[in-house]
């Protein structure tokens, strides 16, 4: 079974997303836009990230036209479930949409953070779930609107560079990849 993807018009900025609480209970709902308006509100989110068969992660340069944190480096993808979604249902959407890609996902952990984005002046105050996979053997096929460009880095080779120079990366990627390394056996 093949889950649809979502309609290319339609304006993510006005989804709904599901609000939580502290322990990450549903609390309502909200737009995509308001949820992310300075200060923020606390809000459920996931972010993936696939390992290759080398043990690499995939990783994306969020394109120019993304709302909050453009053109940075970050995890292999992320979003939001609508209200009520299952997490690992509506990661493997975004997997599809951004990416071309499938991959069996598995939750590995959430964490809380609030990260403000000086460029957008948006703020990013999320709940995120942590699911990870295994890349495939078909190539990704990045669409354009969603990710700039991609690259797969050895674990050690991307933490070094996040401590290097870490205004490249998105603030959630370091914690996505703490997560994602406790839970992938060395």
């Amino acid at each position: 079974m093949t889950e649809p993807l979502a309609d290319p018009s339609t304006d993510r900025e006005a989804l709904l997303v599901e609000l939580v609480d502290e322990s990450g209970r549903a609390t309502g709902a909200c737009s995509v836009a308001e949820a992310h308006r300075a200060p923020g509100i606390l809000h459920r989110a996931f972010s993936v990230l696939l390992f290759d068969l080398r043990g690499h992660v995939l990783i994306q340069q969020r394109a120019a036209a993304k709302t909050r944190f453009p053109l940075q480096w970050a995890n292999t993808c992320c979003g939001h479930p609508l209200p009520g979604q299952p997490v690992t249902e509506a990661a493997a959407i975004r997997l599809r949409e951004e990416f071309g890609l499938a991959a069996e996902l598995t939750e590995v952990g959430a964490f809380r953070y609030r990260a403000g984005d000086a460029s957008t002046g948006r703020v990013e105050h999320e709940y995120d779930h942590v699911l990870i996979g295994t890349l495939g053997e078909h190539p990704p096929q990045p669409d354009p609107a969603e990710i700039a460009h991609w690259t797969l880095l050895s674990p050690a080779n991307l933490r070094a560079d996040l401590t290097e120079s870490p205004g490249k990366y998105t603030p959630w990627l370091a914690q996505v990849l703490d997560l994602a390394e406790q839970a992938t056996p060395s």
